[in-house]
């Protein structure tokens, strides 16, 4: 049986400073109470570990109300007052 060795940073994020086995894979993805933190691969190296970047946190569940959309509940970037007149 081989050992699996850190060959990972995590930068930035909840995470860190933390090292772990990607062992090649582009996204890493961490749950942490209840959320999906992401971490992509970079082209960095710190010593042995290659270099991930916090790319920031997903919800599983999915968009909730009042997040992404106004009062209105919907939400169209080109109709608008900014562009009229």
């Amino acid at each position: 049986m081989s050992e699996t060795r850190d060959d990972a940073v995590l930068v930035g994020g909840p995470r860190d400073g933390a090292t772990l086995a990607a062992q090649g894979q582009p996204v890493i993805e961490i749950e942490i109470d209840g959320l999906i933190h992401r971490y992509t691969t970079t082209t960095k190296e710190r010593g042995e570990h290659h270099v991930y970047n916090y790319d920031g946190v997903i919800d599983p569940g999915g968009a909730q109300p009042g997040v992404e959309t106004p009062e209105s509940g919907s939400h169209h970037p080109v109709d608008g007052d900014r562009l009229s007149g």
